[in-house]
């Protein structure tokens, strides 16, 4: 589905796969490469980034909104986390992290507003690990009175197919 497009305001980017952020500029012509899960891979001056989807009217695409209720408590809901975190997908398989089985663990520090995350990945080796890191910090700090977002990557247990749901194992074709 490659589609050349030019960006209407700064743009907000993570390299792939390193995840170091980037600030595609007002007026730069990109390539989309790919729309998974809500999240855009492109192409600018010969670099791969992924643009969140929360930011695709910046170039030109229908935005992916992100609004979480401020409860009004001061707190941070976990709830609203899970929210979060349940709009993630891995970037080559249309599911989401939590459908996954990605995410370990949320624990939430209500005093130093700070939500912190062990997760895993597909595979110790992916390649992918610092952009999903960066997807879940990004995503995450949008929920109402998060200052903070801490992500442990953690590969013990190891990931496997049977912590994913059974939803996830049927979009996967993995459930027989």
């Amino acid at each position: 589905m490659q589609k050349m497009v030019v960006t209407n305001r700064a743009c907000p980017a993570r390299r792939v796969p390193s995840g170091e952020p980037v600030s595609i500029p007002e007026g730069q012509f990109i390539t989309i490469n790919q729309s998974l899960g809500g999240n855009y891979t492109v192409t600018w001056q010969g670099n791969m980034l992924r643009i969140d989807g929360t930011d695709a009217e910046a170039i030109g695409q229908q935005p992916e909104v992100l609004d979480f209720e401020d409860l009004g408590t001061g707190q941070i809901s976990k709830d609203q986390v899970w929210q979060a975190l349940d709009t993630i997908y891995d970037p080559e398989i249309p599911i989401s992290l939590v459908s996954l089985g990605l995410v370990y663990k949320v624990t939430l520090d209500q005093d130093a507003k700070t939500v912190l995350i062990d997760m895993t990945l597909t595979a110790p080796g992916c390649g992918m690990g610092p952009v999903l890191v960066g997807d879940v910090k990004y995503r995450v700090a949008k929920v109402p009175n998060v200052d903070t977002v801490k992500v442990d990557l953690v590969f013990d247990p190891p990931w496997s197919r049977e912590m994913m749901s059974e939803e996830a194992q049927l979009e996967a074709g993995l459930f027989f």
